[in-house]
């Protein structure tokens, strides 16, 4: 992703593509231990961020996994440190859900409200919405008609889908595509009911199981993970994840380490004895006509499989070529305005295709050092404004109040801003909810800056009225 703006979505990034073959499709230079490990060190170096791990695959091998840096308990990162991977946890539902359309147990386009008992909504539409309309993120649902609020207060994947009863769709199943978590809590709850498990415990015996994934979950009561980091104007404030994704999410659950993921990768490709057969693999990794997503995956321009993930305290991006035949995952414990996983993700790419890589900037402290200046300044014209008021107020005294309020309004405009913060965030990111709570974590830097601003305009507006009420009660 990687813009300031887009990055405020937390946990919408992603790209996908037909199925990957189980060998390269092209000659690709070899890509060793050493070269992977040269280029993240240097950007770890050059991104700041406090910890971050790597697998490179290619084929059925792993050819490098690796951690850098340390968890907020000072512990080092490892390739076996435990990450929470946000919505890459999509492709482990996908994957999920089709191992029990291989047995029979899911209906693929079959109707979601006839497998899975206690999901209505005030929308007789919904009622079409098939379970591959769940996986494409074509199904209807967004964020703009269902009570996303109602939904993060749920304690269990049951409860999630009954709250979202008074809910409505956006769109017809199947005609718009919009990326919506409530589609893989959904697909989530139908594993459950469909398997007779809870979710967390069906991916563990069916999924991460089989594949040897042994430090993997949708729970950190099950794996315990670190809390990860915020950057406060280039400082690391270690946080707890921010509560909504719930335990058993299948949206965006998902525990898991960078020795786990080469596994992952491996079978993605069709090697390591894959979960489901390579006709499921392809129905994951194929684009739909509305846009290049498949199941947990979409497709970059150049063909490779990726899924970003982005959290309050975590990111992630895992990809996989079928150009090349490597795949990639990388994972950071840190949320900040500039999320530098998918450039680094991007970095490797270049390296296996014998491109020299462009290294990951360190934008976060580019962004944040002009936060704080705008923020200083916007202090001190608060200060000036204040000490100024009684000159200010000295010019207007005699004139119509009208006037006078239309000259107060500039001042104030942070204060606007600041009052519809969350709707104006919600506009930029397609109508993705976001909260107040939510803007108090990596977007702090920009938080701080608005309320500062709106404090200084505040301050200064009462101080020119106060000044202007004395002088009117004095010349009467």
């Amino acid at each position: 992703m990687k813009s300031l703006m887009s990055l405020l979505a937390a946990a919408l990034t992603f790209t996908a593509t037909p199925a990957t073959p189980a060998t390269p499709a092209t000659a690709a230079p070899e890509l060793t231990p050493a070269a992977v490990d040269a280029y993240l060190r240097e950007a770890m170096e050059s991104t700041g961020v406090p910890g971050v791990s790597v697998v490179v695959t290619r084929g059925g091998e792993v050819v490098h996994a690796a951690g850098y840096g340390h968890d907020s308990a000072g512990r080092p990162v490892t390739e076996d440190t435990p990450m929470r991977v946000a919505s890459v946890s999509k492709s482990f539902t996908a994957m999920a859900v089709m191992t029990l359309v291989e047995r029979g147990g899911i209906e693929l386009d079959g109707p979601v409200a006839a497998q899975l008992p206690g999901f209505t909504m005030a929308d007789p539409r919904a009622a079409r919405i098939t379970v591959r309309q769940l996986l494409n993120q074509t199904s209807g649902l967004s964020d703009r008609t269902v009570d996303i609020g109602a939904t993060e207060r749920a304690t269990s994947l049951a409860d999630y889908t009954a709250r979202l009863a008074g809910s409505r769709l956006a769109a017809d199943p199947g005609t718009r595509w919009e990326y919506c978590n409530v589609n893989y809590d959904l697909a989530a709850r139908l594993v459950e009911v469909a398997s007779g498990r809870r979710f967390g415990d069906y991916l563990r015996e069916r999924v991460f199981g089989p594949l040897g994934m042994t430090s993997s979950a949708f729970s950190d009561k099950v794996v315990p993970v670190a809390d990860g980091y915020n950057s406060l104007f280039g400082a690391w404030l270690p946080r707890p994840e921010l509560a909504g994704f719930h335990d058993d999410s299948g949206a965006g659950g998902a525990i898991t380490t960078a020795a786990d993921m080469g596994k992952w990768l491996i079978a993605q490709a069709g090697d390591g004895r894959p979960p489901v057969g390579r006709q499921s693999l392809e129905a994951m990794h194929r684009p739909t006509k509305l846009r290049p997503y498949g199941m947990g995956w979409g497709i970059e321009d150049n063909g490779q499989l990726v899924h970003s993930g982005n959290l309050f305290t975590y990111n992630a991006v895992e990809a996989v070529s079928p150009k090349t035949g490597y795949g990639f995952a990388v994972m950071t414990n840190s949320a900040t305005l500039y999320d530098p996983t998918y450039d680094i993700m991007l970095g490797l790419t270049a390296l296996s295709e014998g491109r020299s890589p462009q290294g990951p900037g360190n934008d976060r402290q580019l962004f944040e050092a002009v936060l704080a200046a705008i923020a200083l300044v916007a202090a001190g014209l608060g200060v000036l404004g204040a000490v100024r008021a009684r000159r200010w107020a000295a010019k207007r005294a005699g004139r119509p109040r009208w006037r006078v309020g239309v000259r107060l309004l500039p001042a104030l405009i942070p204060v606007a801003v600041l009052a519809a913060y969350p709707d104006l965030v919600t506009v930029l990111v397609n109508g993705r909810t976001v909260t107040w709570a939510q803007l108090a974590y990596f977007p702090a830097p920009m938080s701080i800056t608005l309320v500062v601003a709106a404090l200084a305009g505040l301050g200064v507006t009462i101080a020119r009225i106060c000044v202007l009420c004395k002088l009117t009660r004095y010349t009467n």
